[in-house]
C-alpha cells in the first residue's frame, strides 16, 4: 500500500511538473490590442521604419517570447525597453508575441559591394577561423528555425544586426544560453565581417 501511495505521489509530481513546463499558448488578436506601447518603436505592425529598432514581423513566436522574458527579467538589457515591461505577466507577453509573429515582415536591400563576402560568410562560415555557416541555424533564407526558437533574421535592418554581433562579440549581450553560441561565432568576426553580414542579412528574402 505504501509503494503503491509512493507511486501515486511521484507520478502526479511528474505529471504536474510537466504540466508546469507547458509553453503558454498566445493569442494574435488579443495580443494586437497590448502592443499600443510597442508600435512608437517596432510600427504597429513590427516592421520597424528605424534601423535601430528590429523588425518584429515575422519573427518566430518562441524567440520573440524568450527575449521580452529576457528583457522583462533584466537577463538581456535594452535601455530603451527599461520597465516598459513591468505591467505584462506571462500570457501578456505570449501573446504580444503572437501578434507580431503573425505578421509579414518587410525585406530591405542590401549594399551591392558587400553581397560577396556577406553571403560567403552566411553559407558558408570561414573556415580558417573554424567559424560555422550561419545557415545552420538561421536556414538558407534567412528564416531561422522557429520551433528550436533560432530567430528569424531576412530583411531585418543591418543597422540593428550589426549591433546585435558586436555586442555578442564584446560580452554586451549575453542571452545566448550556456553554450554561447553566438558568441563563440560573434567572436571570430571583424568589424568588416559584421558590416558584410548585416548587409547581406537585410537584402535577404
Amino acid at each position: 500500500m505504501n509503494k503503491l501511495f509512493v507511486s501515486l505521489l511521484l507520478t502526479m509530481g511528474v505529471a504536474g511538473a510537466a504540466s508546469a513546463a507547458d509553453p503558454i499558448k498566445g493569442d494574435a488578436a488579443a495580443g494586437q490590442a497590448k502592443t499600443a506601447v510597442c508600435g512608437a518603436c517596432h510600427n504597429p505592425d513590427g516592421n520597424s521604419l528605424a534601423p535601430n529598432f528590429p523588425k518584429l514581423a515575422g519573427q518566430g513566436e518562441r524567440y520573440l517570447e524568450k527575449q521580452l522574458h529576457d528583457i522583462k527579467t533584466g537577463k538581456r538589457v535594452v535601455l530603451e525597453m527599461t520597465g516598459m515591461l513591468e505591467p505584462f505577466n506571462d500570457q501578456d507577453l505570449a501573446d504580444i508575441a503572437s501578434y507580431f509573429a503573425s505578421q509579414k515582415g518587410s525585406v530591405g536591400a542590401a549594399d551591392p559591394k558587400l553581397v560577396e563576402r556577406g553571403r560567403a560568410l552566411f553559407n558558408g562560415g570561414d573556415l580558417s577561423k573554424g567559424m560555422p555557416a550561419c545557415t545552420g541555424c538561421h536556414s538558407p533564407d534567412g528564416a531561422g528555425i522557429a520551433l528550436a526558437g533560432f530567430p528569424h533574421l531576412s530583411g531585418q535592418h543591418a543597422q540593428y544586426i550589426s549591433k546585435q554581433l558586436t555586442d555578442f562579440r564584446e560580452g554586451n549581450r549575453t542571452n545566448d544560453g550556456d553554450a554561447m553560441t553566438m558568441r563563440s561565432i560573434a567572436s571570430k568576426l571583424s568589424n568588416k565581417d559584421v558590416e558584410a553580414l548585416a548587409s547581406y542579412i537585410q537584402g535577404l528574402h
